[in-house]
């Protein structure tokens, strides 16, 4: 099912996404288009990437050369465990990081830290640290549909909604039925609500425009429906997903002003 895509009728929300009817509700447990579906959105293959804004792909580089550790800073100059090749991915107008560090390449469990530049300088101060996990294979520089990896690299976050009121978020928030989920996950846990709060990770998606929206301008073939949700209590198809109340705290924190990002993917990827 192809949803419209809608711009936001003001900087903070956008019309709602029209109602769908309920007999519709169980197929959107396996096409909506959240969490890396495999669904063919477009005609074609995949296509390389051609500078879209919103997808920064990190690449591989030399490895960060070891240096004497002296006092640590209270504010670190760089962002820990992000290597130079990771590290350029990052606008220069990014004041707001969300830093999903893998515990392994294969693995479906990460950990999610927040981080903000101080002031005019290249400092950057911790903030909250979650808990999450990501897809069920792990990790990967190189998406396709269907992989059950997540992404890695460095993605603008613009976008955001729910099948819940909108939380408090300075995003644009789309409320949607089409948020509704059924089913379970890979280790049999329930999926219901994990959409009740979500944020748009922009991998192959258009910037400014809903969660639910199918356009994909690298292609079908490269996947899509990336996004920040709520934790099921198991692995994703593609998401990084954090407990309710870390998703509602994350969506209050997050302001498009400060031009916020998601620096994403196992340890040593990141590290490069």
């Amino acid at each position: 099912m192809a949803f419209l895509t809608r711009r936001p009728a003001s900087p903070r929300r956008r019309p709602r996404t029209p109602l769908i009817a309920a007999g519709a509700l169980v197929v959107l447990s396996v096409t909506l288009a959240g969490c890396g579906s495999t669904r063919a959105e477009s005609a074609g293959g995949a296509r390389e990437p051609s500078g879209d804004p919103g997808t920064t792909q990190a690449r591989p580089g030399r490895p960060a050369p070891d240096s004497a550790e002296s006092a640590a800073p209270v504010v670190p100059a760089r962002l820990p465990g992000v290597g130079p090749a990771t590290l350029a991915g990052i606008p220069g107008n990014a004041r707001q990081v969300v830093l999903v560090t893998g515990r392994g390449k294969d693995s479906p469990v990460s950990q999610v830290v927040l981080y903000r530049r101080t002031g005019a300088g290249a400092g950057w101060e911790r903030g909250a640290t979650w808990p999450a996990h990501n897809a069920l294979k792990g990790w990967t520089d190189d998406h396709h549909a269907g992989d059950l990896r997540s992404p890695i690299g460095v993605f603008t976050l613009t976008d955001a909604g729910g099948l819940r009121p909108d939380p408090g978020t300075k995003l644009p928030y789309d409320r949607s039925v089409g948020f509704t989920i059924a089913g379970t996950g890979f280790e049999g846990e329930s999926l219901a609500g994990s959409f009740d709060y979500v944020v748009a990770i922009n991998y192959n998606h258009v910037p400014g425009t809903s969660p639910l929206d199918w356009t994909r301008p690298l292609g079908a073939g490269k996947g899509g429906g990336i996004w920040l949700h709520v934790d099921h209590g198991g692995p994703t198809h593609g998401c990084v997903s954090l407990a309710k109340e870390h998703m509602r705290e994350l969506m209050r924190t997050l302001d498009p002003a400060q031009h916020p990002v998601i620096v994403m993917g196992d340890a040593k990827s990141l590290a490069r």
